[in-house]
Parts: C-alpha cells; structure tokens; sequence
C-alpha cells in the first residue's frame, strides 16, 4: 500500500504529493484568512485519505459533515451530546477504529472549547493496546488554542488549550496525529504551532501574520509580501511530509461539497412593489408592543454616602442573621437538612465534574432557600460533607465506630482525596466488591479511568492501602491499620 497522497499541482510543474506516513509522524499547520481555501485544502487532504488511516474531525462550524455520505463517517452532534459522552465517544472510537466528524456548530465559543476537550481527552486517555494512527483535524483552531484570553471562561480556555497542547506535544507516541488550521498564525497560542513541522501557508494580508509564515518557511522579510498575492487555492508548503525547499502547491478539486459555501452573485432583481408599503408597513396588533420610555438616570451618589449605605446594610443583615440565630433549632436536625442538600445536589449526574468552589457557592444558596441561613457551613466543611455524602455511606453506617475511625484516617490526607479514600473504606467496611477504575474517577470527579489508577497507587505508595490480585487477576483493597478488606472486584468493570 503507497503512503503517498496527491494534494493539487505545483504550477509549472508535476503532481504535489505528500507522504502520509511522515505527516502522520511530524503534524501539520494550514493557515490562511478568510476565503483562502484552507476548508477546501483540509477536505482534499481527508478525502485523499480516507481510506487509508483513520479520522477524528473537530469542526465547529459543521463544514465536513457530508463526509458522511461519500466515506462512512460517523457524524457526532454536540448539540445532543454531554461533555461526558463526549469523552467516552473519543475513547471508543479509538478502540472500534471509527473515523468520526465532531460537529459543534450552534454551540456557543465556552461549550465548544469543553466538548473538544472532552473528546480530545478521551482520544488520549485511550489505553496503549488501541493506539492506532489517526489523523485528527482541528478546523478553525485559534478557537480552541488562542493565544490570549478572551470572552470565554477561564476554565474552557484552560482544559480546551491543555487538550490541544497534548495533541500536538505528546500525541505522536499515542499514534495522534495533528492538523490545525487557523485564519491567523497570531491568535493561535505558540506552543501549539510550534509542534509542527510541516506547512501550508495560504493567502495572508496582515503584516505580523505575513512576517511570521515567513519565519517559519524560512524565507526572508522582504519575501513575505509575497503572501498577499496568493490565489484562492493556492498555498506555499514546506515540510518533511511534502517538500524540503518553500514551493508553490495549488490544491485539487474535491468529491464533497460543504454546506457553508460561501455567497454565490446572482442577478439582482428589486421588487416591484412599493417599497415603502413592504418596509415601513404599520405593524399588526398582535406584533405591536409598547416601548416604554425610560426614566432619566439619576446621578449615582458620592462615594462616602455609597460606603455608608453599605455599612448599613452589612448592619442590617448581621441583625437579622443574629435574630435567626437565635431561634431555637437542634443541631442534629440541621446537620440532617443540610447532609440531605449535598445528597440531592449529587444526584444530578453533572454535579460530579464540578469544581469544589461551583457546588459551594449552590450549596449556599440552596441553604438560604431552605432557610439554613447564609453561613450553613465553611468550605472546609462543606468538602467534609461532600466527601463523605460521595462515599456512599449510610446513615446506620455513618455513626458506627469504624466510619468514626474511617473518618479520622481521611483527616490526615488531601482535601481532594478524602472522598476517594471514604468510598474505598465504606466498600470494604461493607465488605463489597472492590470499586471499578470508572467509580473511583466518578467520585473523584473526572471521566479519566487512568487517573483513578494513578490515585490509587498514590495511596498505596504513602502506606494508606494495599493493592492485591486474587487469583482470578480481580483487585482487591486493604484499608492498612484497620485491616477492612473489600472483596474482588474488577477494575474493568
């Protein structure tokens, strides 16, 4: 089987073919404004391809769906799809060898940056017996690895860049290959672009844009001009995969046909009725509605009567806060209320990939609403509750001398993993199975079966547990001091 692909021409000259194996081996940056053929090129190069390794497509704006149709790709609605779906469908179709499009079009910038992350991460957490080549395309990439905060949330910007930087840095040894494309080389974050070694630099207009294709073609400042005068189509490659020296490549024609093309001039034709009836037409009853007209503003009060007004208020709620205070409650009752808030918060199946700081702050306010007051608990003992609500443990179980004494273990370990280690101890109090890979993530909030393994052998490296295989190859959990000992139990399950 060749692994050479034909990409277009190289004017004046014979067919411009790039070596598969080698891009496979050493990624690919396509850049290009708008309208310079960069979804054309990238779709050339997947149907080219298509039957000869495996595909993961990031499109954001739905462009490569029709894929689909001509080539067998299994077309990923992100619209119908939660973040932890996303990453078990990266996963599975790396161990069922399935080319797949990820379309995120009519999700806002913050979901699509998670849901990418989210499938990229599956794809990497794959474990090693699946580790097949695939080639993943990554359209319009400054959107899931620009180079400076924007709109978007800290948290999206961070798992979507981090998802991006293991693509290109650490995907080659798991058989990733990356090819990322981007309107501009200056809002994609360098250390992305900087992993790849092969180029296409397509039409480009902006000086800073035009001065860094050039660098990293290896061409001199006065030659990045040259960039502005590309045709639409037409890129300079370089790059072990295609060519040593910087060459001229127009791309070729394409079986597929996007469905975002761009505006086609038709002959203009203005309506023959009057205009002023169709536009300035008055608006039915139904459709009518009253604007009201606003009040003028008035003037925002000097910065001393602002901070006296706060204090007042700050007073106020003190007092009010005293006055329920002071109603007679038993503490047992309300620990009672507030253990069951942290239990319902938990049910929904979102609550477990959410920060500690996000389920605080709806902690609280579920508080207020149930009349618990503002300050029901700190965020060091919300953790405690939520560690132990996520245990499992029952409220039989929970007053027990052993769970007093789990309790007391837990105390001397990391907040974060408190409640890993109460999950395995109520198993083995209970003497149930030992807990799979995927529970134990679960608990400690993540989809990642690899980290749970990692925080396992963690604990059993700081002398808090013992891993033991029976002899069936099932695991099983010892709690060291205590002696509690789960049953077998496969970590696969």
């Amino acid at each position: 089987m060749t692994n050479m692909i034909t990409m277009g021409e190289v004017p004046g000259g014979g067919p411009a073919q790039m070596d598969l194996a080698e891009l496979l081996a050493t990624r690919l940056l396509v850049q290009g404004n708008s309208g310079s053929g960069k979804s054309h090129l990238l779709r050339r190069l997947l149907e080219q391809s298509a039957r000869l390794v495996q595909q993961a497509i990031i499109d954001p704006e739905g462009d490569f769906v029709s894929l689909a149709d001509k080539f067998g790709h299994l077309v990923i609605d992100g619209a119908e799809c939660s973040e932890m779906a996303l990453h078990a469908a990266g996963e599975r179709m790396r161990v069922h060898r399935a080319s797949v499009v990820l379309n995120l079009e009519g999700l806002d910038a913050d979901q699509q940056m998670k849901w990418a992350a989210a499938f990229l991460g599956g794809m990497f957490e794959t474990p090693r017996d699946y580790w097949y080549p695939v080639l993943v395309v990554v359209d319009e990439a400054q959107l899931f690895a620009p180079a400076a905060a924007g709109e978007v949330s800290d948290e999206a910007r961070r798992s979507s860049l981090g998802a991006m930087t293991n693509l290109m840095c650490r995907g080659r040894k798991r058989g990733l290959a990356g090819v990322i494309a981007t309107q501009r080389l200056a809002k994609l974050a360098k250390n992305v672009a900087a992993e790849a070694s092969n180029f296409l630099m397509g039409r480009t207009f902006l000086d800073i844009d035009m001065a860094r294709a050039s660098d990293l073609l290896g061409m001199e400042r006065r030659q990045a001009e040259a960039f502005r005068d590309l045709p639409r189509g037409t890129f300079v490659a370089l790059g072990p995969a295609m060519c040593r020296r910087p060459t001229p490549v127009r791309i070729g024609s394409v079986e597929t046909e996007s469905r975002s093309a761009g505006p086609v001039l038709t002959p203009f034709q203005p309506p023959s009725e009057p205009l002023h009836d169709l536009i300035l037409a008055p608006l039915p009853a139904a459709e009518a509605f009253a604007r009201p007209r606003k009040a003028p503003a008035t003037p925002p009060p000097d910065l001393l009567s602002q901070l006296a007004a706060h204090g007042e208020a700050q007073a106020a709620a003190a007092q009010v806060e005293q006055e329920q205070e002071e109603t007679p409650e038993d503490q047992g009752e309300r620990e009672s209320r507030m253990a069951a808030i942290v239990r319902d918060m938990l049910a929904d199946d979102e609550t477990a990939f959410r920060s500690a700081a996000v389920l605080y702050q709806d902690f609280l306010v579920r508080c207020r609403i149930a009349g618990l007051g503002r300050n029901a608990l700190d965020l060091k003992g919300f953790n405690r509750a939520l560690a132990t609500a996520r245990s499992g443990v029952t409220e039989d179980l929970s007053v027990t001398p052993e769970w007093q004494q789990a309790e007391a273990l837990a105390n001397a370990l990391p907040e974060d993993l408190q409640s890993v280690f109460l999950f395995l101890a109520r198993a083995a109090i209970d003497r149930q199975p030992c807990p799979s890979d995927a529970e134990i993530a679960r608990v400690y909030g993540t989809v990642s079966q690899g980290r749970a393994r990692r925080l396992l052998e963690w604990l059993e490296d700081r002398n808090v547990i013992v891993l033991q295989a029976d002899g069936m190859g099932r695991r099983v959990i010892t709690v060291i001091g205590p002696g509690w000992e789960t049953l077998p139990g496969a970590p696969q399950a």
